[in-house]
């Protein structure tokens, strides 16, 4: 095995420059190029000679004629018979714990200006397979994310997966800096993936900070940059989230937005010809989606775990649009932040009602299973009558559960609401709903 491994690292890091194929078509994003065939697969990573001077490219297609690839700047100047060599098949990185703190590229490369990134000892496939379900350890131990509606109504613990579903403007990063901030982890990996780009450095710098990034890594890929490099960003952020889980640390992965790695996987699939099903998505998005999202959660005996929370950005608030409903079907919880109750400016606009951790109720002592039933009992009753009681229908006295659910329902919003920049605990959360619930309930 050990001779094996180490002809497969030779064959890798062999220099393939000598081997030189030419560009035969280019149709969109896609070059197809030939002479290469036998020598290349797919993910190879390409260099093409341009006027601009020599572009890399990763190759996304290959059949017993032609090969397809997808440049990683496509503002460049190539023509029929632009020379392509192949530069490696491994397709890793060598993460390390002097990665912490920086900000990378999907290439892994540095965006930031503290040097070059060191190499670690190990090499780690950005496209690896998730751990042998049989072999991985439980979900188990909450995590303080201190944020108090999230410790209390919707918990997260060390391995599992949350998604945060948001339409755009509802305040969906604030949350996740609140999370990477003030959350009980060794490690944070965050992948900003098609973000816009003059929002990158607002939200490193507004929202995370200094203090925040000491044990944090950020992974970007712009919304302008190829779909390939969109694509790998996310494929990246787990690879180094699990080099640190692989050392026994408790990693935090973020990453915004799992919407924006599901647009890039279409945009090349329907360039190599793949059939549109529901909203345009191709097959392989769907093939995709649960292959990346896996990666993350518990780890085996003797290593951390990934614990993940997964923004999905929803067309028109609808929650049940094709990513939104896949991805839900995969990861363990959902959180649903409401546009109504950001319009009406309590933060976190997060609705309780519709949000679910699916390690509920074991995670929660009985009491505070007991304090949060009641508090969304209230909550669900208010719902119901809301209209009525908003314009005015309804008769205090005529029922004493909507009595009390009135006085309940404005006490816990007031409770939800939190400073982005100020922490809670868990245990002074649980107290406080508890309080507002046994100090205001008639009976």
């Amino acid at each position: 095995m050990a001779l094996l491994a180490d002809l497969k690292n030779t064959i890798n890091q062999a220099n393939f420059n000598n081997l030189t194929g030419s560009i035969s078509a280019v149709k969109g994003i896609i070059v197809e190029f030939i002479g290469l065939n036998g020598f290349v697969s797919v993910g190879s990573i390409l260099e093409v000679d341009s006027l601009e001077g020599k572009i890399k490219g990763e190759c996304v297609y290959i059949d017993s004629s032609v090969a397809k690839m997808i440049l990683f700047n496509d503002n460049c100047t190539i023509s029929i018979g632009s020379k392509v060599n192949v530069l490696t098949h491994a397709n890793t990185i060598k993460p390390c714990e002097e990665w912490l703190g920086r900000i990378i590229s999907s290439q892994g490369e540095p965006l930031d200006d503290l040097g070059s990134l060191p190499a670690g000892d190990k090499e780690y496939n950005i496209k690896a397979a998730p751990p042998i379900s049989s072999k991985r350890r439980r979900v188990s131990g909450k995590i303080s994310l201190g944020v108090k509606v999230l410790d209390t109504f919707v918990p997260l613990c060390y391995g599992q997966r949350v998604g945060i579903f948001a339409g755009s403007g509802v305040g969906k990063s604030v949350l996740l800096s609140m999370v990477t901030k003030f959350s009980d982890v060794d490690v944070r990996v965050i992948g900003l993936i098609g973000e816009r780009g003059r929002e990158v450095k607002e939200f490193i710098e507004d929202y995370i900070g200094k203090e925040g990034l000491k044990n944090t890594i950020i992974v970007v890929a712009t919304s302008d940059e190829v779909a390939v490099l969109r694509k790998r960003a996310a494929y990246i952020t787990l690879a180094i989230s699990e080099y640190f889980r692989d050392q026994g640390k408790e990693v935090l992965c973020i990453m915004d937005s799992v919407t924006r790695f599901a647009m890039a996987q279409r945009e090349i699939g329907l360039s190599l010809g793949e059939p549109p099903t529901t909203k345009g998505y191709t097959p392989t998005v769907f093939a995709e989606l649960p292959k990346l999202l896996e990666r993350a959660g518990p780890g085996m005996e003797h290593q951390g775990n990934i614990s993940g929370i997964f923004s999905v950005l929803v067309e028109g608030d609808d929650t049940n649009e094709p990513i939104a409903d896949t991805v839900r079907g995969i990861i363990d919880g959902h959180i649903i932040l409401d546009r109504k109750i950001a319009e009406r400016g309590r933060y976190p606009a997060i609705n309780v009602l519709k949000s679910i951790s699916r390690t509920l109720p074991k995670c929660h002592s009985d009491f505070q299973n007991l304090t949060i039933n009641r508090a969304k009992k209230y909550m669900a009753i208010y719902e119901d009558m809301e209209e009525i009681i908003r314009i005015g229908a309804y008769r205090k006295g005529t029922n004493k559960e909507v009595d009390d659910s009135i006085i309940i329902h404005g006490l816990v919003e007031e409770f939800i609401k939190q400073n982005q920049d100020i922490p809670s605990s868990p245990d002074e959360s649980f107290e406080a709903l508890s309080s507002i619930l046994e100090n205001n309930l008639n009976g």
